[in-house]
């Protein structure tokens, strides 16, 4: 299933709702105030399309996530592998490798990574 992608103006409601969760659609119209400079109606507009696309929802006048920003980013991650390396995460390092060169440290990190990966499936 393909990830919906936030605009930024949706991107920087999402934090402020990550940030405070669960919270009052009041409060939330408070904050993006506040924060964002918008208007009530920006903010339910913005909020609306936020919860059609499920990574939130506003029940009962409390607004919640539905998928953390965690997850999120992770999904984003692989619609972006899925659409551009064929879902190919050494397609994509390999690609990578090709304009930046890996400090030792980066190395050994990248490795330590993998051999965790590797005892948590064996």
């Amino acid at each position: 299933m393909l990830i919906y992608l936030m605009t930024d103006a949706e991107m920087e409601l999402a934090e402020l709702i990550w940030a405070d969760e669960p919270l009052g659609s009041g409060e939330l119209v408070r904050l993006a105030a506040e924060s964002l400079g918008w208007k009530k109606s920006t903010t339910y507009t913005v909020l609306r399309k936020l919860c059609k696309n499920g990574i939130f929802q506003n029940e009962n006048a409390v607004v919640s996530a539905r998928m953390s920003r965690e997850e999120y980013v992770r999904r984003k991650g692989e619609r972006y592998l899925d659409e551009n390396y064929g879902g190919s995460l050494p397609g994509f390092v390999a690609a990578f490798l090709k304009r930046k060169k890996l400090s030792r440290q980066e190395i050994e990190e990248l490795a330590q990574m993998i051999e965790e990966y590797r005892e948590d499936e064996g």
